[in-house]
């Protein structure tokens, strides 16, 4: 039974990390393209202030994703440490 619940454990956060990984990469992505736009369009104000809006949802949008990497990461760790004590004992 406990052998069947981290197994799904496991698979759970596989699965999220290959989510993660998704979005990281669609985040990266979005932000070359903004990177793009700002240079070729330096010199308009109203340019400027439209790439602005997405630029900071890209910032927080990878902030988010730097916590949600670091959480499963831990979970990751726990559930060995687990495994590891339940199997000295």
């Amino acid at each position: 039974m406990a052998g069947k619940l981290a197994l799904q454990e496991v698979a759970l956060i596989w699965g999220v990390k290959d989510e993660i990984n998704k979005l990281k990469e669609t985040v990266s992505t979005i932000s070359a393209v903004i990177l793009d736009a700002e240079a070729k369009q330096r010199d308009s104000e109203e340019i400027k202030l439209w790439l602005k809006r997405p630029k900071d949802a890209m910032c927080d949008a990878d902030d988010l994703l730097d916590e949600i990497s670091t959480e499963a990461l831990r979970r990751e760790v726990m559930a060995r440490d687990k495994k590891a004590k339940e199997g000295w004992c």
